[in-house]
């Protein structure tokens, strides 16, 4: 599959004539350095052919950084409270590989949930009494229960999940979908990302989770944050009008389209497009982060954070704009569920903090017409483990990191709702039937935009590289 690109007729030319070297076909074409500007505009703007029918147009990832327990959300295991505090067997353990913080624990007593799950929709799915307003959605939800991976620490576990890779330097998913498939909006970038801090314990999130890699730069998200100036660097200074910065711009790009003729490297051909886009968002960014035009009763869907700027709530709420708005991968992080100790009294905040958003964006996109279109995946970069770190109370206890089996959810983009796929064993520690790791997810994702994941790919030190590297397969019994 190849990347967004497109031609169209030039415009009458404004200024002197001049001779350029296209830097991949290598062929001379006449072009103004305006009309030049145009063709790297709408080869961002146009989409991408998809390899087939697409079920979405856009993803919403609302990404839990840090883990949440399985455990103690999803995925029920009533039988464990007989067995609490009992050493987890060997024969259910299989000798799979500790973290350092747990490896040398004399004990690893088994610690059920102490909150309480019920049923939830006419799919009947189980869910914690944590998820009061995600329950309301049960049937707008697929609940895949048996996802794995390959990493047991957060840094590689995160990068595993955002590039497909465990090692750093490889593009994140949404430079890849940026690459395929373009953007619907020329005045905005088509990934945008937020993060939003949560009141549990956080660990490093690095700008390169959302990076582009070797793949152009351009594909690289832009970061959102919350305050007056939405975006780094895009404001104009004091003194300096709109006038002023056209001029620059127009002069600027003079220099760097000499520089593209002298050196033929297409960075400079992102740096012209990318200084264009920051000038048209400089309309766009405050009109579409100004959430005080949204009605009462859609700030109130979202909870009493959506009018606290830079909360998951108001992030929720600033994804739908920008799905409105054409922006392909929208992708919130939310920090704070790394919960190795005081797990029951940090869990219950986490979730606070983010239940009523998440359904509320489901159904705020299904009021609008917009979730048949628009793929919304929840969930972490790994599991919890079913023993408890640390001293085990009856009302306290930890849990590490648990990469062999764990819990996410989808909904909307052509994926089935009221569906729960894979299955766990009593302790909630392997998979007993329908694994899925994240190359699996990674190619249902792109199946759903049209693309096939082993033939979107980008040639790097001679090798074709994908998102899926050489692996992957598309889940279809998740697909409506």
């Amino acid at each position: 599959m190849e990347p967004a690109s497109g031609k169209r007729a030039a415009a009458q030319p404004d200024r002197p004539r001049k001779t350029m070297v296209c830097p991949t076909e290598q062929t001379k074409v006449c072009v103004t350095r305006r009309h030049c500007l145009g063709i790297a505009a709408l080869a961002s703007l146009l989409k991408g052919s998809p390899n087939f029918p697409a079920t979405a147009k856009r993803v919403i990832y609302l990404f839990q950084h840090g883990a949440p327990s399985q455990l103690d959300l999803f995925d029920y295991k009533p039988g464990l409270t007989a067995r609490r505090g009992e050493e987890l067997p060997d024969s259910v353990r299989m000798g799979q590989r500790l973290t350092g913080m747990t490896a040398y624990q004399a004990k690893f007593p088994t610690a059920p949930s102490i909150f309480k799950f019920g049923k939830y929709g006419e799919s009947g799915a189980t869910l914690s009494e944590l998820l009061p307003h995600t329950a309301r959605i049960a049937d707008r939800i697929c609940l895949i229960k048996s996802l794995q991976t390959d990493a047991i620490n957060h840094d590689p576990a995160v990068t595993f999940f955002q590039t497909g890779f465990q090692l750093a330097g490889r593009p994140s998913i949404g430079a890849w979908i940026s690459y395929g498939l373009g953007s619907e909006n020329s005045d905005l970038p088509a990934f945008v990302v937020m993060v939003s801090q949560g009141g549990g314990n956080s660990q490093a999130l690095a700008d390169r989770m959302w990076g582009s890699g070797f793949l152009p730069t351009k594909y690289a998200a832009v970061k959102f944050r919350s305050g007056s100036d939405p975006v780094l660097y895009l404001s104009n200074p004091p003194g300096y009008d709109a006038q002023m910065r056209r001029r620059f711009l127009d002069d600027l790009g003079k220099l760097n389209t000499i520089e593209e003729q002298n050196y033929q490297d297409p960075e400079i051909s992102t740096r012209i497009a990318q200084y264009e886009l920051a000038f048209r968002m400089q309309t766009s960014v405050p009109e579409l982060t100004d959430l005080s035009k949204e009605p009462a009763n859609v700030l109130e869907m979202y909870g009493p954070d959506a009018r606290k700027p830079g909360s998951f709530a108001a992030n929720c709420i600033l994804a739908r704009r920008l799905a409105e708005r054409g922006v392909r991968f929208i992708q919130l992080f939310h920090r704070g569920w790394d919960q190795h100790n005081n797990l029951p009294k940090e869990i219950r905040g986490q979730c606070l903090e983010t239940d009523q958003p998440s359904a509320a964006l489901i159904e705020d996109l299904k009021q609008r017409g917009m979730l048949d279109d628009t793929l919304v995946v929840w969930g972490g970069e790994f599991g919890r483990t079913v023993y408890s770190q640390g001293t085990l109370t009856d009302a306290n206890y930890g849990r590490d990191h648990h990469p062999r089996c764990f819990s996410i959810w989808m909904a909307g983009g052509g994926i089935k709702g009221g569906m729960m796929y894979g299955e766990t064993d009593d302790f909630s520690y392997n998979v007993v039937r329908d694994p899925m790791d994240v190359h699996d997810l990674h190619a249902t994702i792109l199946h759903a935009l049209g693309v096939d994941h082993t033939q979107l790919t980008y040639k790097f030190q001679g090798r074709r590289f994908r998102l899926t590297d050489v692996k992957g397969n598309v889940v279809k019994a998740l697909l409506g």
